[in-house]
């Protein structure tokens, strides 16, 4: 009796997890048909639907985005265009629809002028997403462990010294790419970035309704967030340095 049980069990939760992936893979379906009908508020409603029972994907989000944008609702999709970009920071396609997104919007993000080797390792950086580094860090370590073995053990000085510098490479690729791995780890865990949701924003010189107002914001811009302790305010600050107060239902966190 106890084993027919537990084969029941079994079976009824293989078919629910079943049910549920096809479900999924439905609202998908639905919601690309939707956007190739031209029903981009529809599109957006079940691709959201996607994200909330199957979680965080690159390309849900980018779809998403695009629906946003063919709606033009631009805000939303910035935001959409910068969380499928987090996840697949090599696309270029993402890159492309997002800056055509923020050339639709009324702030300009200024550019703060960085020496070559920062923007040299920030390129390279987002070339892969977290996972993709992780990876090759892997394949260079094995790399690695096969050139010491080579250098150790060949008695041949031509292998060994083959050995040698495969190892000392592939030990500096194995570092470069965890660290670059880390720091996309940190931009998915920290996300202090966020994308202004009001058509205009008044920033403020304190965290009420009755601070100095210090410049306006509009949808669509960038910011990060400098302090994130409140509840109700957000300080928010721009890649000039500028820095103040706003509402938090105002921003929305990618």
């Amino acid at each position: 009796m106890k084993r027919i049980c537990v084969v029941i069990i079994f079976v009824c939760t293989f078919l629910a997890a079943g049910f549920a992936q096809d479900n999924s893979v439905s609202l998908k379906l639905q919601a690309d048909s939707a956007y190739v009908k031209e029903d981009y508020v529809g599109a957006a409603e079940l691709y959201e639907q996607v994200l909330a029972t199957e979680g965080e994907a690159a390309e849900v989000y980018y779809n998403l985005g695009n629906s946003y944008f063919k709606a033009d609702k631009m805000a939303r999709a910035i935001l959409n265009y910068e969380r499928a970009l987090l996840l697949n920071p090599g696309s270029a396609d993402i890159r492309f629809n997002l800056e055509l997104a923020r050339s639709k919007t009324i702030d300009k993000e200024s550019e703060i002028s960085q020496v070559f080797f920062v923007i040299w390792f920030k390129a390279i950086t987002n070339l892969m997403s977290e996972s993709g580094w992780a990876k090759v860090a892997i394949f260079a370590f094995l790399l690695f462990l096969m050139g010491v073995a080579a250098y150790v053990f060949s008695k041949t000085i031509f292998v060994r010294k083959v050995g040698f510098i495969v190892a000392a490479c592939m030990l500096a690729v194995c570092v470069l790419t965890n660290v670059c791995a880390s720091l996309q780890k940190n931009k998915l865990q920290l996300r202090s970035d966020a994308i202004v949701m009001s058509a205009s924003l008044t920033v403020r010189s304190t965290p009420n309704e009755g601070g100095t107002e210090l410049f306006v914001l509009h949808e669509g811009r960038k910011v990060s967030i400098k302090d994130d302790t409140m509840k109700e305010w957000k300080e928010i600050q721009l890649e000039d340095g500028n820095a103040g107060w706003v509402p938090a239902s105002a921003i929305e966190i990618i």
